[in-house]
């Protein structure tokens, strides 16, 4: 970590910080230690600043029009082999609260009684059995969706598809005044 390098106020900060991180039973130590690693990082100055003017539209050698791509196969065996090595990776962690869902927003019936998720692997589902391949689904999960959505993939599991979740990770929000981690819901003092 990069402490050497931090002035005595900012040592004292990351010491606390990580006093109170350490206390969080939330988060696992993996994810402590790589927030802990970050903000160590951001006190040291050796954090990277994103310098937007050089931000620029990419060019066309690196996106490439859809209508300039090659053609697909013609040959069932050769599409199989491309779609093998093929994964499609849905990142499910918004809440559908705007939409008066209480859950994932893929959860919301789009179309025919049917949800986003539903389409989906509905999509996936029809490339599998179309050419005998085997595209697995990845859902990747924020801590308020991850509960919901491994009792709603349960509705899927006679279906032709794999259907893998994993939780994206879970760091703290830091309070200005203090750099410690805010407090979580029913927590009081501030």
């Amino acid at each position: 970590m990069a402490t050497a390098t931090l002035s005595p106020a900012d040592a004292d900060k990351l010491s606390n910080l990580k006093s109170s991180v350490a206390a969080l039973s939330q988060i696992s130590e993996n994810e402590k230690n790589g927030f802990t690693s970050l903000v160590a990082r951001y006190l040291s100055g050796e954090a990277q600043h994103v310098e937007w003017s050089k931000i620029e539209t990419p060019t066309d050698e690196v996106v490439v029009p859809y209508d300039s791509l090659a053609p697909t196969p013609d040959g069932s065996l050769e599409v199989k082999n491309l779609l093998d090595k093929l994964v499609v990776l849905k990142l499910n962690g918004g809440l559908g609260t705007t939409m008066g869902c209480t859950g994932p927003k893929s959860v919301i019936e789009v179309r025919d009684g049917l949800t986003f998720l539903d389409l989906i692997v509905v999509q996936i589902e029809n490339l599998n059995s179309k050419y005998g391949s085997n595209v697995p689904l990845l859902l990747m999960n924020s801590f308020n969706t991850h509960d919901d959505t491994q009792k709603i993939v349960e509705k899927y599991k006679n279906s032709n598809i794999e259907i893998h979740t994993f939780n994206q990770s879970q760091y703290p929000r830091l309070v200005v005044d203090d750099f410690l981690p805010f407090p979580s819901k029913g927590q009081t003092g501030r």
